[in-house]
């Protein structure tokens, strides 16, 4: 297929990128190349022929109505948001106008350009919107997030994301855009931009920097390795009925207290320092409205697509701090375009 991908050039979107040329479709990535966002991280893929890259902003519904007219893609993967939630406390705006306005332009451009699609090809059009498992809320210590969890977000990110996901399903319902939704958690991984949980870590040990973690590091995660994650995307553009929501989750559920330390005996047995790493934990102030645990039943897409995660936690953490010994130039090009290689907002260290 021709893929039309917003945000390839994120985490999760580079990812899905990468997957989509190595499984022989063309790619036109559109990416806004905000701070999170680098053409280092497709680097691999922008000299080849099923390649293309637009620089524009979903915000942009002129650009937008170009690209659909020039490329004429068979199907959306709508990935760019803005999706830090430290972020979000500390300024909102920015992911009301990206994630709900910006999603509402893509639906709009996309449904104009589905409308005066003809036959076959307007069979096959679907527009696949990415989402998070945060839109649900928090769970206790039981349970699992399903297709048919209520809605209670807590934060303004996931408040963003939730009110995206209700666009995409009315835009389904009312206007009959072939729409397909997925709800996924917790992504790690290469090319993860150093502001989160798992890169600040690995970062502040190499340095010898205090490693800071909120509260008490009970908050419980379902993490999933970003390969995986980009399979299981192709996978539901592929072969998910129109219509669906579909949850991807790792089957990995941990504390963060207890990846926080995993990760310092990964970095000890790989790169010894003079001290263990684990010494450097710092437990700060918790953020506020701090959901205490998510967790994912993927058995639906298991059992309707035939995905399921191939990398355990064990494997991804190795492999996410092998990558990140073996790219210093990537996060130092990070650091030396201004960026702080710590967690943001609150003022947490």
């Amino acid at each position: 297929m021709k893929l039309l991908i917003t945000g390839g050039c994120g985490f999760i979107g580079s990812a899905v990128v990468r997957q989509a040329i190595a499984d022989k479709h063309h790619v036109v990535n559109v990416d806004a190349l905000t701070y999170a966002g680098s053409r280092s991280n497709v680097a691999s893929c922008e000299e080849h022929p099923r390649y293309a890259f637009e620089h524009a902003d979903i915000r942009d519904r002129a650009a937008l109505d170009r690209i659909f007219a020039e490329h004429r893609p068979e199907a959306v993967m709508h990935l760019a948001a803005e999706s830090h939630v430290d972020r979000s406390i500390d300024g909102p705006g920015d992911f009301i106008q990206t994630n709900i306005v910006g999603t509402y332009n893509m639906l709009e451009a996309a449904r104009a350009y589905w409308t005066g699609l003809r036959g076959m090809a307007k069979a096959a059009f679907r527009f696949h919107h990415i989402s998070t498992d945060e839109v649900f809320g928090a769970l206790g210590e039981q349970g699992l997030f399903t297709e048919t969890s209520p809605y209670q977000p807590n934060s303004p990110y996931s408040a963003s994301k939730a009110g995206s996901d209700h666009l995409v399903r009315a835009w389904g319902e009312t206007y009959g855009l072939p729409v397909l939704l997925t709800n996924c958690s917790n992504n790690y991984g290469p090319f993860h931009f150093p502001e989160k949980l798992i890169p600040v870590v690995i970062l502040n040990a190499l340095a010898g920097r205090d490693i800071p973690v909120y509260g008490a590091g009970e908050n419980v995660r379902d993490w999933l390795f970003v390969e995986d994650h980009a399979r299981a995307l192709l996978t539901v553009v592929e072969r998910g009925t129109v219509g669906e929501t579909y949850n991807i989750g790792g089957n990995a559920e941990a504390r963060n207290i207890d990846i926080v330390r995993q990760i310092c005996a990964l970095l000890d047995e790989m790169r010894p320092g003079n001290e263990p790493r684990e010494t450097l934990i710092r437990f700060v102030t918790d953020r506020p409205g701090h959901d205490y645990r998510y967790a994912i039943d993927a058995s639906k897409i298991r059992a309707e697509l035939g995905w399921e995660p191939s990398v355990t936690l064990e494997e991804g953490l190795r492999r996410t701090v092998a990558w990140y010994l073996e790219n210093t130039g990537w996060w130092q090009e990070i650091a030396a375009r201004g960026a702080e290689l710590k967690r943001l907002g609150l003022g947490a260290s």
